[in-house]
């Protein structure tokens, strides 16, 4: 199937997109962001391709891998784990990436250590395995999280610490404030002087783009708790300022703000909070002397003591040029247009309407854009109210040359609340001898329960425009009034099978 778009979505294009502009005139009133299209991200347009992941990864610009092909070509650089030209090299890249982090996140170097690690989940991952969990001590996170926070809370309960989550509340999928209150009040340990606790959950989320209240940070510091903040979703579209955000620890990965390069991101490190942090092990770079026969080391001063063998020091280069170029587009101008065109999807999804009035599509989160960002998760339903595979949506949507996301985008508890499953219904398929897989799990709680637990995601970024989302939802509104196949096979025959119909895409009001 061609990727290109139909001549009719070409056509209807125009006159929606004059609706849009009358209605968010500063989407682009210069036309910076169509010049930054055409010469910084045209391959998208060259390919016909409509890009809607931007929550599972940022895309490059062509001047960023220009700019890092140009370094590598006249530079030589080395492992910064010496004091030979090469190795001097690369480590003032390195400082000067550090540097950039700081600088774009807003996060003082005199307050905080910027570590460099391989990604968010890694960064997640250095705190939970040396944060000084004990008993008496407290694990919460709001049941939004990420699994690489999810996953902190085996390392909590293998130290005995008490593990509690934060509900959520639907339709919305925002924090229970109530409960929050409560479970931050408890958190004083009695009788456990050596105790602590500590409270993470993600700037926005990266299920529903909900964007939690930051001001949970400072609540969480009055009753005496170290915060975990995962900014991963967060920051490639808002401007990010650490120094008044003031989390104990923030992590966050450098290609979905990005696009490249893939493998780097960092955990930020209040300083007065490093010495918590008790690593379990130590490695090449982290030590300042080791030995076997005299069975001691000591670790690097800052940075260095977290950071686990050689940084990726050919690499950290391209994040600063990546952190520039964001900065020259502009934080704020990104997330303006995140917002008008995240406002206008949701408008337009929720107007789709079968023959019968039934809604075509269900929003799991803000159906606003109040308190939110450009992730959008959703589910389809036929005119007989059944749910429509995401797998089958995937599949047509590739063939339309159209890139988004299905799944529980490893976020299962968001999912399970907007889907409404239950701890009955799920518990039974884990601690089983036998691993059980997602396919497993999606047939047997849609063949007991009626449930498909899984949904659609799109989400929008620096690149998008608005001839992508409207082109979407072309794709999109080809479903109404199409009844459910048993099937993935469903061919371009299937009577099903979207194909072919000419939508009208509905004026948002």
């Amino acid at each position: 199937m061609s990727t290109q778009a139909p001549s009719y979505e070409l056509a209807g294009v125009v006159a929606a997109e004059a609706a849009f502009l009358r209605r968010y005139p500063g989407f682009d009133p210069d036309g910076a962001f169509a010049r930054l299209r055409r010469t910084e991200y045209g391959r998208l347009d060259r390919t016909g391709h409509v890009y809607l992941d931007y929550t599972g990864g940022g895309l490059h610009a062509d001047g960023q891998i220009e700019a890092h092909a140009a370094l590598l070509h006249n530079r030589v650089l080395g492992n910064p784990h010496s004091n030979n030209p090469a190795s001097l090299a690369s480590s003032q890249l390195v400082e000067q990436a550090r540097q950039a982090v700081c600088d774009f996140l807003r996060a003082p170097r005199e307050e905080y250590l910027c570590v460099f690690t391989a990604n968010a989940s890694a960064a997640l991952r250095l705190v939970g395995e040396a944060y000084p969990f004990a008993p008496g001590g407290r694990f919460a996170l709001t049941v939004d999280n990420h699994n690489s926070v999810n996953g902190i809370r085996e390392f909590a309960r293998r130290r005995g610490a008490r593990v509690c989550y934060v509900p959520v509340t639907a339709p919305e999928l925002r924090v229970d404030r109530a409960a929050m209150s409560s479970v931050l009040r408890a958190g004083v340990p009695a009788g456990h002087p050596g105790a602590r606790n500590l409270l993470a959950f993600p700037a926005q989320s990266n299920f529903s783009g909900v964007q939690h209240d930051l001001g949970l940070v400072a609540e969480a510091h009055q009753a005496g708790w170290d915060v975990l903040l995962d900014a991963a979703a967060y920051a490639p579209t808002n401007p990010v300022d650490i120094g008044a955000i003031a989390p104990d620890f923030a992590a966050f990965s450098f290609y979905k703000i990005t696009g490249y390069p893939t493998g780097a991101g960092c955990l930020l490190i209040r300083r007065d909070r490093a010495a918590l942090l008790d690593r379990p092990w130590f490695a090449g770079g982290t030590v300042t002397i080791a030995s076997v026969r005299g069975d001691g080391y000591y670790l690097e001063p800052g940075e260095a003591a977290f950071e686990d063998g050689t940084v990726d020091y050919l690499n950290l280069p391209a994040v600063t040029a990546g952190l520039r170029h964001i900065q020259r587009v502009g934080q704020a101008a990104i997330q303006h247009r995140v917002h008008s065109l995240t406002g206008w999807l949701l408008d337009a999804l929720t107007g789709l309407r079968h023959a019968s009035g039934r809604p075509l599509a269900e929003i799991l989160g803000p159906a606003s854009t109040w308190q939110r960002g450009g992730t959008i998760t959703f589910r389809l339903r036929d005119p007989d109210g059944i749910t429509i595979d995401d797998r089958l949506i995937e599949e047509l949507a590739g063939q339309a040359g159209i890139s988004l996301r299905t799944g529980c985008f490893c976020n299962p508890g968001a999912g399970e609340v907007a889907l409404g499953l239950t701890a009955c219904q799920l518990r039974p398929w884990f601690g089983r001898d036998q691993p059980v897989t997602e396919a497993e799990l999606r047939d047997g709680m849609r063949a007991q329960y009626g449930v498909l637990p899984s949904a659609t995601r799109i989400s929008v970024g620096v690149a998008s425009n608005f001839a992508d989302v409207y082109r979407f939802m072309c794709f999109i509104q080809r479903f109404a009034g199409r009844r459910t196949a048993n099937s993935l096979a469903a061919g371009a025959g299937h009577p099903w099978h979207p194909a072919g119909h000419r939508p009208a895409v509905p004026e948002p009001v």
